[in-house]
């Protein structure tokens, strides 16, 4: 399919750690350019990010947002480890006695001793893992919105060959009259001017004029150039490269049809292929 290289994607999920949002914005650009603004406790998915993006996406700039915003402070459960706990007051038991002294212990003195107590910790790991499947899930979202997008600008492109090539008929129908026309000028106004001349001569001057003026060819490669452009839309994927190449050798023709107009009808009908054909090359610069 025929993909826009704008479009934009926001996925966010609730997570342990908080609410975990992720906003990709793609827009044209002549090669695949990603950048990530991350928190620092995912700063380390960056190549994996530009991977997966890579491996889906050929052209664009995208600009890739990643927040985690942390749940209001909840009191977790904290973990005693009672066989350290039964050691360590049987140890201070006897210290106790060997100094006798009878303060008390404070509970929060035992607390703080390594390994009495200890609370659930946070796993990276699956931080990394959800924010990799949200990443993705976003991803598909905004391929999905290229490629719709993108079925727009192909739309687009056709209705405007669909123009051209009804100018490039009717130019080619009219062709011979308008050769007939301007050789009869010619030969009325030599016929005004009551002057002899070769009429040998006066027939390569004519056949000279008329392989100047004809544009048969100019017209065979309009069509080519557009019946290449409806077969590269039609095979689809990163073709936007190819169809601006097209439409540089579409505007050639175009210009070629111009400069060897010998009538208004013909200038007129070069100018409107170099408008639509213009219009084609605005919407071609966003297909990836």
């Amino acid at each position: 399919m025929i993909q826009s290289m704008t479009a934009f994607a926001r996925e966010s999920a609730e997570i342990e750690q908080g609410t975990l949002t992720i906003e990709l914005r793609s827009v044209n650009h002549r090669y695949l350019d990603c950048s990530f603004k991350l928190p620092d406790e995912l700063r380390a998915l960056e190549p994996k990010l530009r991977e997966y993006a890579g491996a889906i996406l050929a052209r664009g700039k995208v600009e890739c947002l990643l927040r985690l915003q942390a749940q209001q402070a909840q009191t977790e459960a904290l973990h005693i480890d009672t066989a350290r706990l039964d050691a360590l007051l049987a140890a201070t038991g006897i210290i106790q006695k060997q100094l006798g002294s009878l303060a008390p212990i404070s509970p929060l003195e035992v607390l703080l001793f390594p390994g009495i107590c200890s609370a659930q910790e946070t796993s990276e790991e699956q931080l990394q893992k959800e924010a990799l499947s949200l990443f993705s899930k976003a991803l598909e979202n905004m391929q999905q919105n290229r490629c719709r997008e993108g079925e727009k600008l192909a739309t687009l492109v056709l209705d405007r060959m669909t123009l051209i090539e009804a100018e490039v008929n009717a130019t080619r129908a009219i062709l011979p009259a308008l050769m007939q026309h301007q050789r009869d000028r010619i030969i009325h106004r030599i016929a005004n001017l009551q002057i002899e001349v070769d009429q040998g001569r006066l027939e390569q001057e004519l056949v000279y004029m008329a392989q100047k003026a004809d544009v048969d060819e100019e017209l065979d490669r309009l069509d080519a150039h557009l019946g290449e452009v409806r077969h590269t839309l039609k095979q689809g994927g990163p073709c936007g490269r190819r169809l601006d190449f097209l439409m540089q050798e579409l505007n050639r023709e175009a210009n070629t049809l111009s400069s060897k107009s010998q009538s208004a009808t013909t200038t007129q009908s070069a100018v409107e292929l170099k408008v639509l054909i213009e219009q084609m090359r605005e919407q071609i610069q966003n297909i990836e």
